[in-house]
């Protein structure tokens, strides 16, 4: 029987990989597809070869991403029924002017565009202005020029000195990247979750931070350089409707600010850019 960390290439054997990785016993699986406890067995066991449609009923009640519901369809002998884009590809305008429109709608506030392992694809410029003040240094536009906002935040040589709470922030981001790669079942995952977990001074993530009170509603990170300090929140959007491997992967995280003195501080970055523009066009003309 195969470990769990890497997928078998028989149709059999992976699904059986994926049913008990998932944690259902052949019975709960026959059952959401259904199919009868008999018919998954043989399908298991290499004595019976599915049809189409059973290979995407069975991804559909594992919960596959499209990308693993491909490669089982492969592995059954099949064509793969998702296809997978380039994101400037002409079919995905429409979602283009999407995401480019959240990040301008977000403004002044950061928001970023990532893949499923956190290779920046895109920001907007608040996102700019805020990497520029930590770090010196405003985000590459693509996952070519090897930013990851994940490497960015683990890493002692990113983001983890400008943030006081690290350890925490870093523990709650440590368990999304372990139940990406639990729900996934990708190889690239697994990788970066050992990746991050390799850094120095990473915390167990069976690790419950201490808390003299009760913790706040929502966790925000607490970004200090200097005298000024930011405390900002995110959350993460995905397209709602993906049939695309590309679209599915993709995430839009969006910072708001926590309290009134960080949208202030942001604010006026933003503004402080705009009147500087205002001058050197002046000097111009």
């Amino acid at each position: 029987m195969s470990d769990l960390t890497t997928q078998p290439k028989s149709f059999g054997a992976r699904l059986r990989w994926w049913r008990a990785r998932r944690g259902l016993s052949q019975l709960d699986l026959a059952g959401a597809a259904g199919t009868s406890q008999r018919h998954l067995s043989f399908l298991e066991s290499g004595r019976t070869a599915p049809s189409q449609a059973m290979v995407l009923g069975l991804a559909a009640a594992l919960d596959l991403p499209l990308r693993q519901q491909n490669a089982l369809l492969l592995a059954a002998g099949f064509a793969p029924v998702w296809r997978e884009s380039d994101l400037t590809a002409p079919d995905l305008a429409q979602v283009n002017a999407a995401l480019d429109h959240m990040l301008a709608q977000q403004e002044p506030f950061p928001a970023f565009v990532v893949d499923r392992r956190w290779n920046l694809l895109r920001a907007n410029e608040g996102a700019a202005r805020l990497t520029a003040f930590l770090t010196g240094a405003a985000p590459a536009p693509a996952p070519s020029n090897g930013v990851n906002l994940a490497d960015a935040l683990v890493s002692p040589a990113g983001l983890r000195p400008f943030i006081v709470n690290w350890e925490e922030v870093a523990l709650y981001f440590l368990r999304g990247v372990q139940a990406d790669a639990v729900a996934d079942g990708m190889l690239e995952t697994a990788a970066l979750l050992k990746r991050l977990l390799a850094y120095p001074g990473i915390p167990a993530l069976s690790q419950v931070p201490f808390q003299e009170e009760p913790p706040a509603p929502i966790l925000a990170i607490h970004f200090r350089k200097g005298e000024t300090s930011l405390r900002l929140f995110t959350t993460i959007a995905t397209l709602g409707t993906p049939q695309d491997v590309t679209l599915q992967e993709i995430r839009i995280e969006n910072f708001f600010a926590a309290d009134e003195q960080t949208a202030g501080i942001i604010r006026g970055w933003a503004e402080g850019g705009r009147n500087a523009g205002s001058r050197d066009m002046s000097r111009n003309k």
